[in-house]
């Protein structure tokens, strides 16, 4: 009888150990399969070990990091807790766990955890959100209570997958949807991709079809389309994630165009920026704006919405963020601008119901006004992706639980369309939102640093090359305050009598004051600028006084190089805003080549550059062209002088000064 227990023992202990190495190999799988952003796979593998209960605080941790980096946190909060329950020490867990608490309407539990988050050493990138949600909490508990008129109805396209990013084009709805053969193994369905349906009703339409075959690719992520106007032009995202990262840097915006009824292979546009994730673009009506999100550096934290000018020749221009009134710590995604200028826009980080809640910006006299969506457009879901018919009806998508599957599209409806609310708004006293007022002022004066009074002085807005306001020094040399715009950039131009008249640059980018750090409700910032104006005298070089570098030419050649048109660009502006002044431009060469030869090049050099300033606009007689050939050397370089090429360089040059003032 020993025997036989001692055999069940053994028998005991080696069903133990195995038990505890399979448990512990799941562990080493699910966790390197976290760490390659194979979310889907990492759950399956740590959900075995923690069956059976292996490091269950760490492996609870990992899980639910797995669903919410895998957009899908509202699965997250059941192992968060565990992972709390069972001694997790993650700096960051009560952070998402509150963020998932109030996805199921557990808004104080979630508020008690935000509290003892920021009590311990919350981290940099969750701090001002978890502040924020604390702040927001009796406005969220208010918007609870705000139902519309509005009905929704789901579209029959929907599936257990995801559809989303809806967008009508002619009679067909182009939508996102997770339809491809491989499965993404982030969040174990299968990859992105754009697909179109005939809208046969308003919620019944055709069966779905590719959208395109030239656009398709089989292990990437494409969605979120725009159009122009014309449907002749499409930009999208894509990407091909699986970095467990929260900034996972690998989705681009892509461009393609519509020739004889075929879209065109598609290139990445030149305001993506590929060290960030770029997505969900957007027309505005006219076709002048692209609207887009992005977490790129700079940014007011997490994704923000940005916007770029489009140029008559569909060129995109610099990337400019909407500002502290649009975007916060948190997500802002998915902007759409209506036929009536108004921005639709979701965001986890203005007070909402959970997770990305729905929203509408609008601009009177100068002042953005943000304003929650209500019941039932906003759950305590995501809610994205608007898109409008007209003032009154629309589509969105939604992964709220009476969904068919992961993300659906739904159709929204008001049916009182004179009637805002079918309940009244609970009005509670909220917290007041902190606001950061930036304003510039300034001193002008010559160059013995005395003060010039009677200095006009305009501020231009660069995006609409417009001046916002036009002042005159005061006698001891000062102007200002004017009001500056977030994440704008200006030129301040001065102008008096007898002086050149100069730009000087200033620009609000980088300039921002985080609001978390402001201590008072309304706060005033005023950045000073200091400019010295100088007089125009025969033989002044200018390349110091306006900050222009001398244009340089290539060996033996008379070329204006890519790099000298800025430059000469600027001389152009010189000329413009000092119509007394006569300029000389110079052009020099190294020492290398006879001295005749070189004096023929150096001419040659400096009729180049006056045809392009002339190109411009510039009269013939305002500018002469000089060759001094090797003869104005700036260094050592002369002949049988042993000289680098860079030396050499910094002769072939062209400089410019003033000739004669009127």
């Amino acid at each position: 009888m020993q025997k036989f227990r001692q055999l069940i023992a053994l028998f005991a202990a080696i069903i133990l150990l195995n038990s505890c190495n399979s448990a512990l190999q799941s562990f080493k799988k699910g966790q390197k399969k976290f760490d390659n952003g194979e979310f889907e796979l990492a759950i399956k593998e740590l959900k075995k070990a923690s069956a059976a209960n292996y490091e269950l605080a760490k492996t609870s941790y990992l899980i639910a990091e797995s669903y919410r980096l895998s957009n899908r946190s509202i699965l997250a909060g059941e192992y968060y807790e565990k992972a709390l329950a069972a001694g997790s020490r993650e700096n960051d867990l009560r952070y998402h766990l509150a963020t998932t608490q109030k996805m199921q309407g557990k808004y104080q539990e979630a508020a008690k955890n935000l509290e003892k988050y920021l009590s311990g050493v919350p981290s940099k990138l969750f701090k001002s959100k978890a502040q924020a949600e604390i702040d927001q909490l009796e406005e969220v508990e208010a918007l609870a209570n705000k139902k519309t008129y509005i009905e929704l109805k789901p579209l029959n396209i929907n599936s257990t997958g995801a559809e989303f990013a809806p967008i009508i084009q002619g009679n067909d709805l182009i939508f996102t949807a997770s339809r491809k053969d491989i499965v993404y193994k982030n969040n174990g369905l299968p990859y992105l991709g754009l697909y179109r349906a005939a809208l046969n009703s308003p919620t019944e339409l055709g069966n779905p079809t590719l959208f395109s075959t030239t656009i398709f690719k089989s292990n990437a992520n494409e969605g979120t389309p725009t159009f122009s106007k014309d449907g002749k032009m499409m930009v999208f995202a894509r990407g091909n994630a699986g970095k467990r990262s929260d900034e996972s840097p690998d989705v681009d915006l892509y461009i393609s165009r519509n020739i004889d009824g075929v879209w065109t292979e598609p290139e990445m546009i030149s305001v993506s920026d590929s060290l960030a994730w770029d997505g969900c673009p957007s027309f505005s009506a006219d076709n002048k704006t692209l609207y887009f999100g992005s977490n790129r550096l700079g940014g007011k934290g997490g994704i923000d919405l940005y916007r770029a000018n489009i140029d008559n020749a569909g060129r995109f221009g610099r990337a400019i963020n909407l500002g502290a009134d649009i975007n916060t710590a948190g997500d802002e995604m998915f902007p759409y601008v209506s036929a009536d200028g108004k921005l639709y826009f979701s965001s986890d980080g203005h007070a909402g119901l959970g997770g990305l809640d729905l929203f509408v910006a609008t601009r009177k006299n100068g002042e953005i006004s943000v304003e929650h969506l209500g019941i039932p457009l906003n759950s305590r879901f995501d809610d994205f992706g608007l898109v409008a018919i007209d003032s009154t009806k629309g589509y969105f998508a939604s992964n709220r639980d009476s969904g068919k599957g992961d993300d659906d599209i739904y159709y929204f409806e008001n049916t009182q369309p004179d009637k805002k609310y079918d309940v009244p708004v609970i009005a509670k006293e909220t917290p007041k939102k902190k606001i950061i007022r930036y304003f510039l002022a300034g001193s002008i004066t010559d160059m013995n640093n005395q003060p010039l009074d009677e200095v006009k002085v305009a501020i231009i807005d660069n995006s609409t090359n417009q001046a916002i306001e036009e002042i005159y020094t005061k006698s001891e040399g000062t102007f200002g305050k004017v009001k500056m715009e977030e994440d704008k950039s200006y030129t301040i131009v001065t102008e008096k009598n007898g002086y050149f008249t100069k730009r000087e640059p200033f620009t609000m980018l980088g300039k921002s004051v985080p609001l978390e750090l402001l201590t008072k409700a309304e706060t005033d910032t005023t950045f000073y600028a200091s400019i010295k104006l100088d007089k125009p005298e025969v033989g002044k070089e200018i390349t110091k006084i306006f900050q222009i570098a001398p244009i340089y030419y290539d060996l033996d050649k008379a070329d204006i190089r890519s790099d000298a048109s800025p430059e000469l660009d600027k001389i152009v502006q010189i000329l413009n805003d000092n119509p007394t002044i006569r300029l000389e431009l110079g052009s020099h060469t190294d020492s290398r080549a006879t001295t005749e030869y070189n004096a023929k090049l150096s001419q040659r050099r400096a009729d180049a550059a006056v045809a392009y300033i002339i190109s411009k606009g510039i009269a013939a007689a305002r500018i002469v062209a000089k060759g001094y050939g090797e003869s104005q050397l700036v260094n050592k370089c002369a002949d049988g002088v042993n000289c680098t090429e860079e030396e050499h360089q910094l002769n072939r040059r062209t400089e410019f000064k003033v000739l004669s003032v009127k």
